[in-house]
């Protein structure tokens, strides 16, 4: 890929304003007080090696490290962190000679702690799980880290289709493993067809970045990019992963501005920001063989722009490379330089959930990233380095983690309920039983983790409109989540309808199945999550749909549902919705065609009924 043509006075001009232009951004205060003085919220002059006051007492003085203060929203969910990782911990390790019971919600602690040290020392405990294996309940024993995803289980979309009644809305059996198998067998990308890159908007690609895009993925530092840009322009853009992490910046920015999705777009229009990710794609090999934190900065971008154009195995693989990498400098420590801990950290933990994402639908292997999920820190504010980042302090964006953080603890709730419903030895022997607890201490877990949501990023649960994207996909997430849990009661009543007289399982059956309304009646919402999980959210409309599909059918399940009419509009937009997403990838397209079919064969099998 060539660099930007010189000649062109327009790209030159606008390479060059994009340098030098300032940007608003709220400044930093410059003094940081020591523990002395913060505990004695007194004034400190930030003296060194000690302050006055320390100096009169004699004490010893100690500045916090740059970087990690935390306002209030971060605060909240930081604690909330710790309550919901606690409250897993607690269950797992009774003092000795306790007994563990899963017959209601465990209390969290009441705790307010009296710095922000306290908050992440407690959140490091909280996170750090000892190993090995524990009984619980009676329920047989596991590993104790069971905020991964299990290496098998019976999660994805597809197994729906081996359930009483809904298995009869088809008329072929479909392996779960099929899905993969259209994925490998993709075409690869076309780069040929690139035009020459347009740097004339590049600014508006980088403020739609940061405005955008990173709030998904964190993994960019606003106050450090313009020092990554300066070198990119002096490589012509042409090598180093300073030049690849620009180029994506650009193709992730230019993919976030219009705020369409891709599948919105004509067919034949060349993708936003392609030209730019064909540059980086050159950029790329270089880095393969590279192990340091920005070559896996890159991959992990990479695989973010796989991930909106619905490449989920292209985006495994980058997945992969960057695994791989920071596994290797999170096993020798001191390789990792100072300035880029915090962004060797978050790349860790965007591996971890990407990862996630893609192990709950697809049978991939695991790249073993979750060693170190035990020992792991919780991401916190970049540092500002004034080397880096400039005199003006024009930095392109805000550092903003309050979804990050959220979608970390929501991630590993998701992987527990995997481990302890989903599981291939629990999803065939679980009794309705065994269930309840295990379902209720997990609806209890998600109901801390919403109510520990800082205003910003705490959505309604209500029907009313949310605020932003950020809103809009958390509550999406949420209500997922919410359905998985209650999931195994529909399955249940749809094997012995008799089940739905028990005590408490018409109650779960119903948090089960408004879970799912509230994913599908306002079906264009998916849209506003389309970058990062438009691939996952097509899967997840099947699954909702296919759900509520065979409840129709089902006398006792029927009863909890809306209006037939108001269900059928619901079948008739998330149909239509999934095949708009068709073209997109063969995995997508084949959803689509089940939903089809299976929405014809139950207006068949309700038309009967009402005979």
């Amino acid at each position: 890929m060539a660099p930007p043509p010189t000649g062109d006075k327009h790209d030159l001009s606008a390479v060059k304003r994009f340098a030098q232009e300032p940007l608003e951004y709220p400044r930093r205060r410059a003094t940081i007080a020591c523990e002395i003085c913060r505990s004695r919220k007194s004034r400190c002059d930030g003296g060194r090696p000690k302050c006055r006051l320390c100096s009169e007492l004699g004490a010893e003085c100690v500045y916090r490290e740059p970087g990690v203060k935390l306002d209030a929203g971060d605060k909240m969910i930081l604690e909330q962190l710790a309550r919901i990782e606690g409250m897993l911990q607690v269950s797992l390790h009774p003092p000795t000679g306790a007994s563990v019971s899963m017959a209601g919600p465990i209390s969290p602690a009441n705790s307010n702690p009296a710095s922000e040290d306290l908050q992440i020392k407690r959140l490091s405990s909280a996170t750090t799980v000892t190993s090995g294996a524990v009984p619980l309940n009676g329920l047989g024993t596991w590993s104790a880290n069971i905020s991964t995803m299990p290496k098998t289980h019976t999660t994805p979309a597809l197994h729906l289709l081996q359930w009483p009644t809904i298995r009869d809305l088809i008329s072929r059996q479909c392996d779960p493993e099929v899905l993969m198998q259209l994925e490998m067998a993709r075409d690869p990308l076309d780069f040929t067809s690139q035009g020459a890159m347009d740097f004339s908007n590049i600014s508006r690609y980088v403020q739609a970045f940061f405005d955008r895009v990173n709030v998904w993925y964190a993994a960019v530092n606003p106050y450090s990019f313009k020092h990554y840009y300066n070198i990119a322009v002096n490589q012509d853009f042409r090598a180093g992963a300073e030049s690849c992490v620009v180029l994506l910046v650009f193709a992730l920015g230019a993919a976030a501005e219009s705020g369409l999705s891709i599948s919105r777009l004509p067919h034949a229009q060349s993708r936003p920001g392609m030209s730019f990710f064909a540059a980086a794609w050159e950029i790329i090999p270089s880095l393969i063989i590279r192990n340091d934190v920005l070559s896996a900065q890159c991959h992990i971008l990479g695989a973010a722009y796989l991930l909106y154009l619905v490449r989920p195995l292209e985006a495994w693989n980058l997945l992969c490379n960057a695994s791989m990498k920071i596994q290797l400098l999170f096993s020798s420590p001191q390789c990792i330089p100072s300035p880029l801990k915090e962004l060797s950290e978050r790349i860790y933990w965007n591996t971890l959930m990407i990862e996630s994402d893609l192990l709950a639908e697809l049978d991939l292997p695991h790249t073993g990233i979750v060693q170190f999920e035990e020992s792991m820190q919780l991401p916190r504010s970049f540092p500002c380095d004034a080397a880096n980042a400039g005199n003006n302090e024009d930095h392109p964006g805000n550092d903003d983690l309050w979804y990050f953080l959220a979608e970390i603890a929501l991630r590993r709730l998701l992987n527990r309920v995997s481990h302890l419903i989903y599981t291939h030895e629990r999803s065939t022997s679980f009794s309705i039983t065994s269930l309840d607890p295990v379902a209720a201490e997990l609806d209890y877990q998600l109901t801390q983790w919403y109510e520990g949501l800082p205003a910003p990023v705490k959505f309604p649960r209500e029907r009313l409109p949310a605020r932003d994207q950020i809103q809009t996909v958390l509550r999406l997430r949420y209500f997922a989540c919410r359905t998985i849990i209650y999931r195994p009661y529909i399955q249940a009543v749809l094997q012995d309808e008799s089940l739905a007289a028990k005590p408490g399982v018409q109650d779960a059956c119903r948090k089960c199945l408004e879970a799912c309304i509230r994913q599908l009646e306002h079906i264009s919402a998916h849209q506003e999550g389309h970058l990062p999980y438009l691939w996952q959210g097509a899967l997840s409309i099947m699954s909702q749909t296919l759900l509520i599909m065979g409840a129709t059918l089902s006398p006792a399940l029927s009863q909890l549902l809306p209006p037939s009419h108001q269900m059928e509009v619901i079948f008739a937009e998330t149909v239509a919705e999934v095949n708009r997403l068709a073209h997109l990838a063969p995995s997508i397209e084949l959803c689509a065609n089940i939903m089809t079919e299976a929405e014809e064969r139950r207006q068949m099998f309700v038309r009967r009924q009402n005979r």
